[in-house]
């Protein structure tokens, strides 16, 4: 597992129930893989907003910036978050389907 940057993300990390954070963990681990494997990305910056891990191309501003938590209305379950007026949603339904929800926030 990639060391986190910053104590405040790990204390975070820290108190998540066991089994979300074990998936929380290895969707961190794809975000920081999938950003190495786009040269064009550049670094990714890891940090807090809203009190939720979050990842960013703080160098390149190459793409938006994602987060991730548990959801806190259903135990058990976590969220991906990203501005909804990106092309991830669609990448997301070509790539890989049905195989998660999606719900869309506006605030």
């Amino acid at each position: 597992m990639k060391p986190f940057a910053q104590a405040s993300v790990a204390e975070v990390f820290s108190r998540y129930p066991a089994e979300v954070r074990e998936k929380l963990v290895h969707l961190r681990e794809l975000i920081f893989r999938t950003a190495r494997s786009i040269p064009s990305v550049g670094p990714i910056e890891e940090t807090l907003k809203w009190g939720q891990p979050s990842y960013l191309t703080a160098e390149t501003k190459s793409g938006s910036t994602i987060r991730i938590n548990a959801l806190k209305s259903k135990p058990g379950t976590y969220a991906l978050y990203f501005h909804c007026q990106t092309n991830l949603i669609e990448t997301f339904k070509k790539n890989i389907g049905l195989l998660f929800s999606m719900k869309v926030t506006v605030h």
